[in-house]
């Protein structure tokens, strides 16, 4: 299954967002990828980072555009998922929309683990985030959430084989060691679950979160150029589990005292 991911500069411009969107779902039909990600908020622009006030969101445009962007799914014959903000009622969650290739909402994941901004705006999700694509398990983990092992180990009870996870993690001034060392926190999900791990993170800002490609080795496969706009295509196939994977899983289920056997 070929999987793309696509960094862009998101921005309060909803319109603009949707020309960079538009453009990746144009180019990754034409490389016949079949699941399409987008970084944290790409929609409308995360809060307050890259649009002032989430109250002066129009969300009656976003869902509009919402709309195009699931009709490009069907066109495409495309899993889109798609970093936004949902509004229900009077509370926000920060959320990825997962469209599928009939271009109908088939889920959505709002970010449970909240803090600083976050705890600001939105409302704490209470959903897995787990799909399945074709004949792949794939999982959904937003930005800050990749700091907690808890929140991958979730995934790994659940049998999921691919996770992707949206950053909106940008700086005004460049952190080449932030970027690492969340780039390290990516390898170590990947590696201590056994998961093949794919990120994507905004470039408004300086990327402090890398958009790249990490197997279930911890190893990072492919990268994107920081801060540039760019679309990482990858082939992704089900791993074959050897005898020593078979015994990371293996213990990992007993030490979570999970009574199953590979």
């Amino acid at each position: 299954m070929k999987v793309g991911v696509f960094q862009f500069p998101g921005s309060s411009d909803i319109n603009e967002n949707y020309k960079y969107i538009a453009k990746a779902i144009t180019e990754a039909a034409k490389n016949q990828v079949r699941i399409l990600v987008f970084h944290e908020c790409a929609a409308c622009g995360y809060p307050p980072v890259e649009t002032p006030a989430i109250k002066n969101i129009d969300y009656e445009f976003l869902g509009s555009v919402i709309k195009k962007i699931q009709l490009l799914a069907k066109e495409n014959d495309m899993y889109i998922a798609l970093g936004t903000i949902r509004k229900e009622s009077s509370e926000y969650y920060n959320s990825i929309v997962l469209i599928n290739p009939e271009g109908d909402i088939m889920g959505d994941y709002d970010k449970r683990i909240l803090w600083g901004w976050d705890l600001d705006n939105y409302t704490k999700g209470s959903k897995q985030g787990v799909f399945q694509i074709d004949n792949i398990k794939v999982g959904f983990r937003i930005c800050y959430e990749v700091k907690f092992p808890e929140s991958f180990r979730e995934l790994f009870k659940s049998d999921v084989e691919l996770c992707f996870v949206s950053f909106c993690d940008v700086l005004e001034n460049d952190s080449i060691d932030r970027y690492n060392i969340i780039k390290s926190a990516l390898v170590t999900r990947a590696l201590e679950n056994t998961m093949n791990v794919i990120s994507v993170n905004s470039i408004s800002k300086y990327q402090t979160a890398p958009t790249a490609v990490i197997d279930f080795n911890g190893i990072i496969i492919d990268e994107a150029p920081r801060n540039q706009e760019c679309l990482l295509i990858y082939d992704y196939k089900s791993p074959t589990i050897n005898f020593k994977t078979m015994g990371q899983i293996q213990n990992s289920l007993e030490l979570l005292g999970i009574d199953r056997y590979i």
